[in-house]
């Protein structure tokens, strides 16, 4: 993941559902994820079969207070997935717009398609935090995986983690996530992003689902080292991802920010740049704010610590004080040990 990342926020656009089932679309919003500044494209790899099954039994029907009450699991998803016979076209499209393509797969089947198409990342979403057996498959074929956080409790994140480790893949990065759609910003809790990398030694991300940018932006000042975030073209189409996607100017926006922040948090270096060096110009150093006659003495009326900064260190003060000028010192004259009997 290092080699993939290259020592900086690795920054993914979701397709997810944002296709509205036009190929033509999920190709175009490829490119645009490319020209907003994207490092990687996402998809979902399932069918409605593979993740559910086709029942509007009560425990099948969403209710919630979400965005899809009253659908059943079986019609989202079907309306939701991504052909798999899409996939191949999408990856080369990717590929030839230079942005790495993988996918999150939701069953064994899709892990085997997926590796027909060299996919390079596995990532697991937060609602598959519990299913250990396809964790455990994703990880066996040696390739980074990205895990979800967004239902979990720290038992199933270190139950997800020993998995991956128990197969010899320590190449883990973990995603904060709130898995609320849109996310309240008040439940990013953003502090765990550290408590996370300190407990179990990976990376760590975000996944996010609130509106706007404020949380990737402050994610990466937290240490993130990864961002994820819902792309779409125009979310005047409508979708059952669009209310919490960002569209391309909104992304692009985000991808600068990030960029900006990551050179702000910069690295801990205590030397000065050349222009602050200068600048040490108009700090504080010792003058003569009165004449001084020589053999007079230095006071606390005579001399003191103002800017600019050409005189002596301030810290030199009360060592010069009652010592006596060696010569006529002009008003506004910067203190120097030569001056000094």
């Amino acid at each position: 993941m290092n080699k993939i990342m290259k020592n900086k926020t690795f920054i993914i656009a979701e397709l997810s559902a944002n296709h509205n089932g036009s190929f033509d679309v999920a190709k175009r919003t490829i490119r645009a994820a490319k020209e907003a500044g994207a490092d990687a494209i996402k998809l979902q790899t399932y069918t409605a079969d593979t993740l559910t099954i086709d029942s509007d039994k009560a425990d099948f029907v969403i209710s919630g207070d979400t965005l899809w009450d009253g659908k059943t699991l079986y019609d989202l998803y079907k309306e939701a997935y991504t052909p798999w016979e899409w996939h191949r076209e999408l990856f080369d499209t990717a590929k030839d717009e230079g942005l790495i393509c993988f996918s999150t797969p939701f069953d064994f089947t899709a892990v085997d398609f997926l590796e027909e198409l060299d996919n390079p990342i596995y990532k697991i979403a937060s609602f598959e935090i519990q299913d250990i057996p396809l964790i455990q498959y994703v990880a066996q074929k040696g390739k980074p995986v990205i895990i979800s956080t967004g239902i979990a409790e720290l038992e199933d994140i270190e139950l997800a983690v020993k998995t991956c480790r128990d197969v010899e893949n320590n190449d883990i990065t973990l995603l904060k996530c709130t898995s609320a759609y849109p996310a309240p910003i008040e439940e990013s809790n953003l502090l765990m992003i550290r408590d996370l990398a300190s407990k179990f030694n990976v990376r760590v991300g975000v996944s996010d689902h609130s509106l706007g940018i404020t949380v990737p932006i402050t994610a990466v000042a937290m240490g993130a080292t990864v961002i994820e975030k819902h792309f779409i073209l125009d979310k005047s189409v409508g979708g059952p991802d669009a209310a919490f996607s960002l569209d391309k100017n909104e992304f692009t926006q985000m991808v600068k920010a990030v960029r900006d922040a990551e050179k702000a948090i910069g690295k801990v270096d205590y030397t000065l740049s050349d222009k602050q060096k200068a600048n040490k110009q108009f700090g504080r150093s010792l003058y003569a704010v009165k004449d001084i006659k020589e053999g007079e003495k230095f006071t606390k009326e005579n001399v003191c610590s103002i800017r600019p900064g050409f005189g002596l260190h301030p810290k030199y003060y009360w060592d010069i004080i009652d010592k006596r000028a060696t010569k006529n010192i002009e008003k506004g004259t910067g203190i120097k040990f030569d001056l000094i009997k």
